[in-house]
C-alpha cells in the first residue's frame, strides 16, 4: 500500500475532524494561520538581523571611517606635510604652527 502526500493531508484532516470535531476546527485553523503567520515574520526579521550584521561595520570601526576625512594618496614629502594634510582632514587650522604643535592638535582631536 503506497500512500502519496495528497493522501496524507486528507488523512491528516479526517483525524482532526475526528480528534476536535466540526466545531473546533475554524478556531483550530485560525490558531495555525495565526502561528504560521508569526512565524514568517520571525524568520524575516531574523534574516534580516543576519544580513544587517554581516554587512555592517561596528561602531569603532564607523568611528575611523568618519574621522578619515581626505584621502592621502601618495607619498609625502615631509613629515611636516603628513602633519598638515591630517590636520586639514580633521578641520584643524595649522598655520604657523610647528610640528609638536599639530601633533598636539591631532591628538587631541582623536582623544575627543
Amino acid at each position: 500500500m503506497n500512500i502519496g502526500g495528497s493522501e496524507w493531508i486528507i488523512i491528516a484532516m479526517l483525524a482532526i475532524f475526528l480528534l476536535f470535531g466540526t466545531k473546533k476546527v475554524p478556531q483550530i485553523s485560525k490558531t495555525v494561520g495565526k502561528a504560521m503567520g508569526e512565524y514568517q515574520r520571525a524568520h524575516e526579521l531574523l534574516r534580516k538581523e543576519i544580513e544587517n550584521a554581516t554587512t555592517a561595520t561596528t561602531p569603532m570601526e564607523n568611528n575611523k571611517m568618519h574621522l578619515m576625512g581626505t584621502r592621502i594618496d601618495g607619498p609625502v614629502a615631509s613629515e611636516h606635510e603628513k602633519l598638515e594634510t591630517i590636520a586639514r582632514s580633521l578641520n584643524i587650522d595649522c598655520l604657523g604652527k610647528t610640528d609638536d604643535e599639530i601633533r598636539s592638535l591631532i591628538s587631541r582631536s582623536l582623544h575627543r
